[in-house]
């Protein structure tokens, strides 16, 4: 099950048409776990979270918190953990590259989820990348 969380102000956001493509995105993955959420954030909050967690003073477009194991857990046995995407910074770069506000938010999700599912562009020598790629074509995302 796929949760969407609307916590800023700025755009209307259509919970069900999020919900619905994360959970396509995670089939076309091929995730074993289908929980996660998507949540929708303010520059300000995202930047917070940013500077909380990763040490970057920034406002950021694309945010992954993996769910981790409870302590009596061997591991969490349903939720992947949570995409935080901001809404301006989304709309921004949608604009920047010409690209509608669906179709950015669209790769976001798509970049977020595969963090969760264990893919690290910044490590894996190009194979989130390459797969992003796929999937892109896979889901109808344009770049």
């Amino acid at each position: 099950m796929i949760e969407v969380v609307n916590r800023q102000r700025r755009r209307r956001i259509n919970s069900e048409q999020w919900r619905a493509f994360a959970e396509e995105a995670l089939r076309a993955i091929g995730a074993k776990k289908h929980n996660a959420t998507i949540v929708f954030l303010s520059d300000r909050a995202i930047r917070e979270l940013n500077r909380r967690f990763r040490g970057e003073h920034y406002a950021t477009d694309v945010l992954s918190f993996p769910s981790l194991p409870e302590p009596f857990e061997k591991e969490n046995q349903s939720q992947l953990g949570e995409v935080v995407i901001s809404v301006q910074r989304a709309t921004a770069q949608a604009q920047s590259n010409r690209l509608s506000f669906d179709n950015e938010v669209k790769q976001l999700i798509l970049h977020g989820l595969l963090h969760l599912c264990g893919y690290d562009h910044e490590t894996d020598n190009g194979e989130m990348n390459r797969l992003e790629l796929r999937l892109r074509k896979r889901l109808g995302i344009w770049a």
